[in-house]
């Protein structure tokens, strides 16, 4: 029997191989209810996954054994004590428990493009330190012939980043880009929906955030027809505008395809080799599709690769000692408790889908967390919880690494943070505003700016040994109503901006 987890549905996690299934192997589903029981997520993420298995289950018919458990030993309980094969989980808890049951014999981990040995073997060679995406997403590049043109990259340039950063236009509401695919439910969703209620009812269960209708794939159909969307009519304008922000358009280009990837119903090489054969039949243009794979062979690949290197203590990693508890407004994604338009914008796009873009993630989001100095570890949680595309392996490095800087720079080079100029220039969220991105001070202080200075005082003995943060501390010196910044970013303390 082969036992597939709730993020292993693709068929690429049935190819008969090392320790995989046998061909034709009966199957194994759980699920279990004490996923839901022990955290607060996001409703539609519960929605989403539960589809997702029961919709799995239902294709395969007779040949799936699917148990509705209270826990995933209860379930293999049920199955009996006969052998059962499943591939390498993608936490280290679901790890554990796997590698706990002796009739379970544990496979290379799949849906992903770099085994981990061979990460290892490369995080090695550059003696486990100064390990840098960008390095790595070369590698990556060569290894596997993405983009290249003989020994040369595609184009002559490694990185596009340069053509892909780009306000968004001004004036304009909208991207204009064509809607991306959106799922039409069907009885499974109503049923799913159906339990979700009756354990809310029955005080079993506790959610955050809205629900209905489904918005992402729940079947490998339904993924693969995202992915020709977006490359057939989406993928052309991603490139350029892929860290803009508009207000009434938080989708713009994305391709909307993560929490298909981490559901396993997509294979990430598919999804790379054919934004890459767009680009080769001149339907897509380089900058857009190398933002693409960057996003895929690079970003999600390494996030995944240094989840496992740097090993299960990461996500207790907390350089900058911070331990303030999130606010209610935040945890229960009270976006009309927010003043503040970019931020009440992204919390009520997290609230009412599940889903932000990457820039509202680090920029908003997390810069606003990592300013107010709430507890990494909360902050991954939250983020993990409230995404429909969050697991553990995806928000500890993403959040204790990069957006929360908590590992005081083994991932990446810098505090990402700023003050409102940044969200002014990238975004339509600051010309509605009550607050003013140039100001510190004042009634019309804008809450990022203030806690921008506020941040960087607090860390300036650490930032100024940092090429990348020295001038900000040496522009300290010259603000002189620091004080006032200070004492009324104490005053705002844990209230909703």
């Amino acid at each position: 029997m082969h036992w597939l987890f709730g993020d292993q549905l693709g068929p690429h996690f049935l190819v008969p191989g090392e320790s995989g299934p046998a061909r034709d192997a009966p199957l194994l589903m759980i699920e279990a209810r004490s996923v839901f029981r022990r955290r607060r997520f996001h409703r539609a993420k519960a929605h989403l996954v539960l589809s997702a298995m029961r919709h799995r289950a239902a294709e395969f018919g007779e040949r799936m054994r699917y148990v509705r458990a209270d826990s995933y030993r209860d379930g293999l309980a049920r199955v009996g004590r006969g052998p059962v094969t499943v591939h390498h989980p993608t936490s280290y808890a679901a790890a554990r428990l796997v590698r706990s049951l002796p009739q379970v014999t544990v496979g290379p981990a799949r849906g992903f493009m770099v085994p981990t040995r061979s990460f290892a073997a490369w995080a090695d060679g550059h003696g486990g330190a100064g390990l840098r995406q960008e390095d790595f997403y070369r590698w990556v590049r060569r290894e596997h012939g993405l983009l290249m043109d003989g020994d040369a990259p595609a184009g002559g340039r490694w990185n596009l980043d340069h053509d892909n950063r780009r306000p968004p236009p001004k004036g304009e509401e909208t991207l204009d880009a064509p809607a991306p695919y959106r799922p039409q439910e069907d009885e499974i969703d109503d049923e799913v929906r159906h339990d979700l209620d009756r354990w809310e009812r029955d005080g079993d269960v506790s959610f955050v955030g809205r629900d209905g209708p489904r918005l992402f794939p729940a079947t490998r159909a339904e993924a693969r027809a995202a992915l020709r969307r977006f490359l057939a009519h989406r993928l052309d304008a991603f490139g350029p505008y892929e860290d803009a922000m508009l207000a009434a358009d938080p989708v713009m280009s994305h391709s909307l395809l993560s929490s298909s990837l981490n559901l396993g119903l997509l294979d990430p090489h598919e999804c790379v080799e054919r934004a890459e054969a767009e680009w080769r039949a001149g339907r897509a243009p380089l900058n857009s599709v190398e933002g693409f794979v960057r996003q895929i062979a690079g970003w999600r690949e390494y996030v995944w690769q240094l989840y496992w290197y740097f090993g299960e203590e990461y996500r207790r990693s907390n350089a900058l000692r911070h331990t303030a508890a999130l606010p209610d407004w935040w945890s229960d994604l009270d976006a009309d408790a927010v003043r503040a338009q970019c931020l009440r914008t992204v919390l009520a796009q997290v609230r009412d889908t599940g889903w932000t873009h990457h820039i509202p993630r680090l920029m908003v989001l997390g810069s606003y967390a990592l300013q107010r100095g709430w507890d990494p570890d909360a902050v991954t949680d939250w983020f993990h919880r409230c995404f429909v595309d969050g697991y553990d392996w995806v928000m500890v490095p993403n959040v204790i690494g990069m957006s929360q800087y908590a590992d005081g720079g083994r991932m990446t080079t810098k505090p990402y943070t700023s003050g409102g100029a940044y969200v002014n220039r990238m975004s339509d969220f600051c010309g509605p505003c009550r607050y003013a991105p140039g100001d510190r001070t004042g009634e019309r202080s804008c809450p990022f700016t203030a806690g921008y200075w506020t941040f960087v005082h607090r860390h300036r003995d650490r930032l100024r040994h940092n090429h990348r943060t020295a001038r900000p501390v040496a522009q300290l010196d010259r603000l002189g109503d620091l004080d006032v910044v200070r004492r009324e970013e104490r005053e705002r303390g844990d209230a909703a901006p």
